[in-house]
């Protein structure tokens, strides 16, 4: 049992205001792993008070001295990796290999190509040429309140926390309470990096709290936050009464659009992409579009493929996936796949109940349904689980307006061996971010969707950007200034 009570305030561990244990559950087992403190009003203050005070400071520092600092962050990663790696396979089900090769390393990942992209920003710029003595100064929005999720924590603390800082802004980090002990270790990284004391702090809580708390401050000047979009909603209306910048990164409900000629890959990658991480990803691609001519041979290619995925505890190597992070979300999850049977989806793998083998852990088996009909739940709602609904079409048309007849607009994909019809698709589909035939996103890419699932642009010269105001000045004259720190 990790004892995990105290917040990290102005460069120092403190203990809570007011003390209230909340248990950190290993969802392999349904067992305790850590017991940590849930702030109130006062650790919230005392957070952002310590992150107002150093803002002008750090805001102050040149660009290259706080650039230094933040790669130093790197260092402590590498000493410390497998035991980030550890921290994250515990608390949110993560399995060990999993945790280490792409959970954990999103830190490291994220981290260097914001250095490449901070190299890029000018911080004075010119307005244009037709207003030679007019500027643009780029300049940190102030203190930030960041709110993380627990199904990717630490790629979302890299995506909030480093740009943040870079910018010059100041932190104060709440991450979920599902999965906090990722997000302390990264507090332990940027002490012991040398990030000057209040630039980033942590309190941990819930989102009723602490999360409202960030959210309706008047000293916090901006809200970063991942999570639902329920939750998103419930951010904006707390934020509105102090006009504070919010940034979302919400839900999904990512279409897939596989056509007849699409390589022979193309079915395997679909399958195992929207079984990553057990389907708790918002830019899964959950709604498989199929053309017909290859629809009943790509459901019996799914559904052998889905049969084959192992499922096992978080501490076992291997390449299986483990379990979803908690008892509400396996039985959200088991209601789901309950709402698919009766709606009349015809079940091709998997099903409802543990997985053979299992009586404790929240485990869910592999997923997938055929013959599922636009409208239907399994195909409006996400379910942040693995399930998969697979969907016929006719033509390239229908397949468009089925994948855009969502409220979501985060992530979809094409599989096509027509690079026309590929690049054609990537212009209509309505979605923040297009993946075609097993292309991931570059580096600098950012990451982000439209209508409700948001729209952040998180990664890149895109995301530093969010943390910095524009401010016009009239009269600049640029013979005293490069227009670079």
């Amino acid at each position: 049992m990790r004892i995990k009570r105290d917040f990290y305030i102005d460069g120092q561990w403190v203990a809570p205001a007011k003390p209230r244990d909340h248990d950190v559950i290993n969802p392999s087992n349904e067992e305790a792993c850590a017991v940590i403190s849930l702030g109130d009003q006062a650790d919230t203050d005392r957070a952002v008070a310590a992150a107002k005070a150093a803002g002008p400071g750090w805001a102050a520092t040149p660009p290259a001295e706080r650039a230094r600092k933040v790669a130093a962050i790197l260092d402590q990663y590498e000493a410390r990796k497998q035991e980030f790696a550890e921290a994250i396979s515990l608390e949110m089900g993560a399995p060990i290999d999993f945790a280490l090769a792409e959970q954990a390393s999103c830190l490291p990942w994220h981290t260097g190509n914001f250095l490449k992209a901070f190299e890029q920003i000018e911080w004075v710029r010119p307005l244009g040429p037709q207003a030679p003595r007019s500027a643009v100064a780029m300049e940190p929005i102030g203190v930030v309140g960041l709110i993380t999720p627990w199904n990717w924590p630490v790629n979302q603390v890299a995506l909030k926390a480093i740009p943040a800082m870079l910018a010059g802004c100041t932190c104060v980090m709440k991450p979920s309470e599902e999965a906090p002990l990722d997000a302390m270790m990264f507090a332990e990284f940027c002490h012991d990096a040398g990030i000057p004391p209040g630039v980033f702090n942590l309190v941990n809580g819930d989102g009723a709290g602490v999360g409202t708390q960030l959210s309706t401050h008047p000293d916090v000047q901006m809200i970063s936050f991942t999570g639902s979009t329920r939750a998103g909603k419930a951010i904006s209306a707390a934020a509105v009464g102090t006009l504070k910048r919010v940034v979302l990164e919400l839900g999904g409900k990512g279409a897939n659009l596989l056509f007849a000629d699409a390589d022979e890959k193309a079915v395997e990658r679909s399958v195992l992409r929207m079984m990553e991480n057990t389907g708790q990803s918002c830019n899964a691609p959950s709604r498989l579009l199929v053309e017909r001519p290859v629809y009943d041979q790509t459901v019996a290619r799914a559904a052998e493929l889905a049969q084959g995925i192992k499922v096992g505890p978080a501490d076992a190597p291997g390449d299986h996936i483990g379990p979803v992070v908690n008892k509400r979300q396996w039985d959200q999850i088991q209601g789901y796949i309950q709402k698919g049977i009766d709606e009349g989806a015809r079940l091709v793998a998997g099903g409802p109940g543990l997985p053979e083998g299992f009586n404790r852990g929240f485990y869910v088996k592999p997923t997938v349904f055929a013959d599922v009909k636009p409208g239907m739940t399994i195909e409006r709602e996400e379910i942040f689980g693995p399930v998969l609904s697979i969907i016929p079409f006719e033509t390239e048309e229908e397949a468009v307006a089925i994948a855009n007849d969502t409220p979501y607009g985060l992530t979809n994909y094409v599989q096509t061996g027509d690079q026309a019809r590929a690049n054609r698709l990537a212009r209509q589909l309505q979605s923040g971010m297009v993946e075609m035939n097993g292309w991931s996103r570059g580096a600098g890419a950012f990451f982000g969707g439209i209508k409700q699932s948001g729209r952040a642009r998180e990664g890149g010269i895109w995301g530093i950007e969010e943390f910095l105001e524009p401010k016009g000045i009239s009269g600049w004259d640029f013979t005293l200034s490069e227009g670079r720190e």
